[in-house]
């Protein structure tokens, strides 16, 4: 009968630890495994990522081009016409959008642009606007905030 004292797994399932530096009776012993000397048999040895053994590496052969710039600010774009979604007289802003999943968390900023009809009015407190979506806005009798 099976019970909680006597599981074990199957055989083969689990392979057991190789255990090195456990003396010469172990098969394991003496350069445990490491060969002798050379780089990889010293203590504190680990080959870096992206190292090729001294070539020079692709990271650096390969030609630089362009301009990371890390100042840069990423605006997440919305059409008033996705904001249908809303009820009449709502104060849209970064935070109800992320939660109604119209903009993704990651980006610091929102942008409303005029794609699309809208015909509700709403409060706006974004970022950006385009002209066409200010026109559609103020149209439809929404207002901008900040």
């Amino acid at each position: 009968m099976l019970t909680l004292s006597n599981l074990s797994p199957n055989p083969g399932s689990r392979k057991t630890r190789k255990r090195v530096g456990r003396g010469q009776g172990s098969g394991h012993g003496k350069t445990s495994t490491r060969g002798h000397k050379g780089y990889k048999a010293r203590s504190g040895s680990s080959i870096k990522p992206g190292f090729e053994g001294g070539q020079m590496p692709l990271q650096r052969r390969i030609p630089k081009r362009g301009f990371n710039n890390i100042f840069r600010k990423e605006y997440a774009v919305v059409n008033v016409g996705d904001l249908d979604v809303f009820e009449a007289g709502t104060r849209i802003d970064r935070a109800m959008l992320v939660d109604a999943g119209l903009v993704a968390k990651k980006f610091d900023s929102v942008k409303i642009l005029g794609n699309g009809e809208i015909g509700k009015a709403f409060t706006f407190v974004v970022d950006k606007l385009s002209e066409s979506a200010r026109q559609k806005i103020e149209a439809a009798g929404g207002t901008i905030e900040g």
